[in-house]
């Protein structure tokens, strides 16, 4: 894979990083949308491991 490719993977792994912790700072986390949140951040980590 090309060096952007995994220069977007880090950059979605960050910005969902970023809105996880939104989240679960919130008084109401959604925790199912956490959850879901925090498998589509394993699935870029997977996938940017799989790449180097």
């Amino acid at each position: 894979m090309s060096v952007s490719h995994l220069s977007a993977l880090k950059s979605r792994h960050a910005d969902l990083d970023a809105k996880i912790a939104n989240e679960e700072r919130r008084p109401s986390p959604d925790t199912a949308l956490v959850a879901q949140m925090k498998k589509q951040k394993l699935r870029i980590k997977e996938e940017m491991a799989a790449t180097a």
